[in-house]
């Protein structure tokens, strides 16, 4: 097992990879900006160092100060966690120039699934198909070539970024009016998120679900498939809630939820990959799952996945990187049902706007089996315009889907936040999670991406 691990990343992340490094006896480095100078992720670790200003390009995304935090500190290994520069293949490759282990897949994956385009190829040569859409990059400048695909992919469309999921750089088209528009502002997101301008086109699914599946690979063959996510409550195609297993009908056909498995472990094996992978699939309304992409790291949502296989993702990726031994059996048995819920400093009734602002009250209930709270926040502290405004993951596990909906729904009533701007108080999602949690359309697992906009306009 490595001697110290540098977390390049901030926020809840990096303090849920600190709580595993901490039980394992691995000493942590946080990195941290002018911004979070005091936050929790920096007082957690065991040593720190400073990035630059509060700007990401000044900061988080600055891979010189990266690479300098890196040599300063002596750590043996880093962690990208995820977003940022964790499906960074140059950033990976510089990483393991220093002779320091990178905690994710090799390079030549990295550039394979990081490079959206690249996945969706790879997924067509093995026979699982992605959503129709153009096989090349667009150029947003060049409003004839970028017409042209868009009419041959036709309508509704979106628009992605090539280098980096998770639901940013995705813009909706309904018109082509609207194409040369979301074009740019794509490309604008992705290159400042990722790093990569380039942008492609894909079909939009009227009413489709999200589902994805988590893989683990070891080397030498050995991978698991160790279930799926349902990832289906949305806003601006970025999930709010997740639940695992999902309750999708399709799954419960004969021999559809291992044909997903397989296909996603199928995918992942191929490029001799090491390390953790999530395979995202969107499904139609007759229950076809086609090829979304494949994010090589730690995925936002693994905790529910942790509470229902009684596993330790951090654990196995750090094992798995320092080539320790995974003992898992081949086929992992599933306990009861989780779920997850994002809470954000956003307004929900002014298009999610993000709420900048202080932590006056910040608590949560009692943390247990069945109830699990990660943040990188504690009352007092500040939520800047700076970064993502995720407050908190909020996880309840039951034996049943009905008790986790109800433990999830009893731990976020005795949720309380105050947060507060230069204005006066500020708004979060709270209370919306607490309506959709509890609604009859989410309890009966029959829903779509569309949940919000449709039951909670």
């Amino acid at each position: 097992m490595f001697q110290k691990v540098l977390i390049a990343n901030r926020g809840e992340v990096a303090v849920r990879i600190e709580r595993t490094c901490r039980r394992l006896g691995v000493a942590t480095v946080a990195v941290y900006s002018d911004a979070d100078a005091g936050a929790l992720h920096v007082e957690n670790a065991d040593e720190s160092v400073r990035l630059g200003e509060a700007p990401l390009a000044k900061s988080y995304l600055n891979r010189a100060a990266l690479l300098d935090a890196i040599r300063a500190s002596g750590a043996d290994a880093v962690h990208p966690g995820y977003g940022l520069l964790s499906e960074n293949a140059e950033f990976a490759a510089a990483v393991r120039a220093l002779g320091v282990h990178f905690i994710g897949p090799e390079t030549a994956a990295l550039e394979t699934f990081g490079d959206k385009l690249a996945a969706r190829a790879l997924a067509r040569s093995l026979g699982i198909q992605p959503p129709p859409g153009t096989e090349v990059a667009i150029d947003p400048a060049d409003t004839e070539q970028t017409l042209a695909a868009a009419q041959a992919v036709g309508l509704p469309l979106i628009v992605k970024a090539a280098g980096g999921g998770g639901g940013i750089g995705m813009v909706r088209v309904d018109d082509l009016a609207q194409l040369a528009k979301a074009a740019n502002t794509c490309s604008e997101r992705g290159a400042a998120a990722f790093g990569d301008a380039r942008v492609y086109l894909e079909r939009y699914l009227q009413r489709p679900r999200h589902v994805e599946v988590q893989i683990l690979c070891a080397g030498k063959g050995r991978g698991w498939a160790l279930g799926e996510r349902e990832c289906s409550v949305q806003r601006r195609h970025q999930k709010l809630l997740e639940e695992c297993p999902s309750p999708a009908r399709f799954l419960e056909q004969p021999g559809a939820r291992q044909q997903l498995w397989q296909a996603a472990l199928q995918l992942v094996s191929s490029q001799e990959y090491v390390g953790l992978a999530t395979v995202e699939f969107i499904v139609d309304e007759t229950g076809v799952p086609y090829f979304l992409e494949v994010n090589p790291r730690l995925q936002v949502e693994h905790g529910i996945t942790e509470l229902v296989r009684g596993i330790d993702l951090v654990e196995l990726q750090l094992s798995v990187a320092s080539g320790d031994p995974v003992d898992l059996p081949e086929e992992l048995p599933a306990q009861g049902h989780a779920i997850e819920v994002r809470l954000y400093a956003e307004d929900p009734e002014r298009g999610f706007l993000p709420q900048p602002g202080q932590l006056e009250e910040f608590s949560f209930p009692a943390t247990d089996a069945t109830f699990r709270v990660d943040t990188g926040f504690r009352a007092g502290d500040t939520i800047t315009p700076h970064y993502d405004p995720l407050l908190a993951k909020v996880m309840a596990h039951g034996p049943t889907r009905e008790a986790a909906i109800e433990r999830l729904l009893n731990g976020l009533g005795e949720t309380r936040i105050e947060l507060r701007g230069k204005t006066g108080s500020k708004r979060t999602n709270l209370p919306l999670m607490v309506r959709v949690a509890g609604s009859a359309a989410f309890r009966s697992g029959e829903y779509t991406t569309h949940l919000l906009e449709e039951s909670f306009a």
